[in-house]
């Protein structure tokens, strides 16, 4: 019955957002990819604010029942709220006849399956698409990562534009998935990119960072982030802005309002005088290699990583945290601390071998208890997980100096708290 529910309410919101775009015809810029999308999709909205009046969600509405919701600047009511469908429904279609305040809309085009990203096709036609990265996602599903790149570039197809992570997406994608008449436009670290970006760490929490521009100079500023590959989506944003027309002025003021969203590689002041690298919102490998990098870039005393299971990974899930494990070195880490099953076993006895000292847990509770116990003054711990059965943000609540910063972590609402109670008998 919920199927049938949800079925009916997206087909009704679908309308009513093919409506809003087809009356008001704005920029549209979306963002899909395997990682990295809410990021980049915000990164770009800060800097074309510059110019441009914009339309963007703060998080994860991805899916086409939300895009009236983006649209419209509304939250979801709940599945058995008529009155809530009703009186949103209502407010959406003033959007349709009355004066909609936008210029440009950057949305997130989320796929769980083959086949989620062309849902949008009849739905959006983009100016411009980012494509942020191609790794492993939703395994279970996909299979192997060449028919995730088949999915994630599907948005080529019905896009005038398409902005490449070129560092994260194999160059033999391209020449499978994407027509070879389509504009390519690409950004990263290394060459071929038209939009190159380099950084220079200046401290725990911040970069100086440098990205070419074709035909303009260079733009250059401090941005504070806590890890290069954070700086990726705001290379991202300098094409896309590059692209619709701002100058390297705005450009350059807008990535220096940029800092990182809840959950996604945002540092925390600890207990003891610790850093907490908040990386809790999802994992995924390549996220995961990253977070670890950039923990091992930051001088400390003492470095701990809590590591939870990457969930959704199909038949790859057991090499795939044995990678993880394998990328613990006792020489960078002080303590492992893993969390959910496949990381206790996994990336638990890969660690082992590589000679780190580890501690298994299967709860978020535990886990953040354990590497508080263990954690000495000036440490840096960092937090990865995905969600189910792991909801590593849990582990950064036992850590915080200050518990006024439980309004930075991500999945605190009622819902998702209720679902963390069911899981963790710590919780109740």
């Amino acid at each position: 019955m919920k199927k049938i529910i949800k079925s009916i309410l997206t087909s009704i919101f679908v309308r009513q957002a093919k409506a809003i775009l087809k009356a008001h015809n704005p920029l549209i810029v979306v963002v899909v990819g395997s990682v990295g999308k809410t990021g980049t999709k915000l990164a770009i909205a800060n800097v074309l604010k510059q110019k441009y009046r914009v339309c963007y969600q703060d998080g994860n509405y991805n899916v086409p029942l939300t895009l009236s919701f983006v649209l419209t600047g509304q939250q979801l009511p709940t599945l058995t709220n008529p009155f809530g469908w009703l009186k949103v429904w209502l407010k959406g279609q003033k959007y349709i006849y009355g004066r909609f305040p936008y210029d440009v809309v950057v949305l997130e085009l989320g796929t769980d399956a083959p086949g989620d990203i062309q849902n949008f096709k009849n739905i959006v036609n983009p100016d411009i698409a980012v494509v942020s990265a191609i790794s492993e996602e939703h395994m279970e599903f996909f299979e192997e990562v060449e028919k995730v790149a088949e999915e994630e570039l599907s948005v080529a197809q019905f896009s005038t534009t398409l902005v490449v992570g070129s560092d994260d997406c194999d160059k033999k994608y391209l020449q499978l998935f994407v027509p070879s008449s389509k504009k390519v436009i690409k950004y990263g670290f290394n060459a071929p990119a038209q939009y190159k970006v380099s950084a220079h760490r200046t401290s725990h929490h911040s970069f100086k960072v440098h990205i070419s521009i074709p035909s303009k100079h260079a733009v250059e500023t401090d941005v504070n982030v806590a890890a290069k590959h954070s700086v990726k989506p705001l290379a991202a944003a300098t094409a896309v802005a590059d692209i619709l027309g701002l100058s390297t002025k705005q450009i350059q003021k807008g990535l220096s309002t940029i800092t990182p969203p809840p959950g996604r590689m945002r540092l925390l002041d600890g207990i003891q005088n610790t850093i907490i690298i908040d990386d809790s919102y999802n994992s995924s490998p390549l996220a995961t290699e990253a977070a670890l990098h950039a923990l091992y870039d930051m001088k400390a005393p003492q470095r701990i990583a809590i590591l939870g299971s990457m969930n959704e990974l199909g038949a790859v899930s057991q090499i795939a945290h044995q990678k993880i494990g394998a990328l613990c070195h006792p020489d960078k880490l002080d303590l492992v601390v893993t969390l959910g099953e496949q990381a206790n076993t996994y990336i638990a006895e890969a660690a082992e071998q590589q000679g780190c000292k580890v501690i298994r847990t299967l709860s978020p509770v535990k886990a953040g208890k354990v590497a508080a116990q263990n954690a000495s003054s000036g440490a840096i711990i960092l937090v990865k997980g995905s969600q189910n059965k792991v909801f590593a943000e849990e582990a950064v609540k036992q850590l915080l100096a200050n518990p006024s910063d439980i309004e930075h972590l991500v999945r605190q609402s009622d819902f998702w708290m209720a679902k963390k109670v069911a899981q963790f008998t710590d919780m109740q």
